[in-house]
């Protein structure tokens, strides 16, 4: 079971990477990637540990401080949208009510910002104030180079901001399952699915998300 579902994984993954536009990859991942040559964990050898920013202006390493053992929701915006982006966050601000005191404590929900040029910090801090974000969600912006690399790996990078994905990738890195639903999923269905992750057994070498 764990050779076929790794395989099925990088299958779709491969199909999902060669589909998009590749952004230069940052001098600072090439390095790293090198560096993370031996690592055991798939889940380290492939996503990224570039430096991105907080609504509060702090610093984390993306797999190493948002991912890592962590049962993560993603998903992508911009604060300027005024497509679906309000709606998307709206039913994300539910989702973080019905899964309670999880939100923080095992569960994070990282926002990622397509247009990180314009979504500084200070910002996106007000985007997340005005969804009444608590501790443990948390919205990235950085350096154009490294947020686009990280959008990349995860199928989200887009050349034209307004055709960023609407689709929230949910995951339990430890155990390598990986779920994918649109983001205006019903609420009590997403923390449903989050859930079954949080209390699934660690079957799996972690492993990427499907990104098909």
């Amino acid at each position: 079971m764990f050779r076929s579902t790794l395989l099925a994984l990088a299958m779709l993954l491969s199909v999902s990477v060669q589909a998009q536009q590749k952004p230069a990859e940052p001098a600072a991942e090439k390095a790293a990637t090198q560096s993370r040559a031996t690592t055991s964990s798939a889940a380290a050898n492939y996503f990224p540990n570039l430096i991105l920013y907080t609504q509060d202006n702090k610093p984390v390493h993306f797999y190493d401080d948002m991912l890592k053992g962590r049962v993560v929701l993603i998903n992508f915006f911009f604060t300027s949208c005024t497509g679906v982006c309000p709606a998307m966050t709206a039913n994300l601000a539910k989702v973080q009510t019905a899964m309670g005191d999880h939100v923080g404590k095992d569960v994070t929900m990282i926002s990622i910002s397509v247009d990180p040029e314009t979504d500084k910090p200070q910002t996106v801090k007000k985007y997340a104030e005005r969804f009444k974000a608590k501790p443990g969600w948390y919205f990235l912006t950085g350096d154009k180079k490294n947020v686009d690399w990280v959008l990349y790996k995860l199928g989200g990078y887009v050349t034209e901001k307004n055709d960023h994905s609407s689709i929230l990738i949910i995951g339990n890195e430890a155990t390598g399952e990986w779920r994918k639903m649109h983001v205006l999923a019903k609420p009590s269905e997403i923390a449903e699915t989050v859930a079954k992750l949080l209390n699934s057994p660690k079957e799996y070498e972690s492993t990427p998300p499907p990104k098909d």
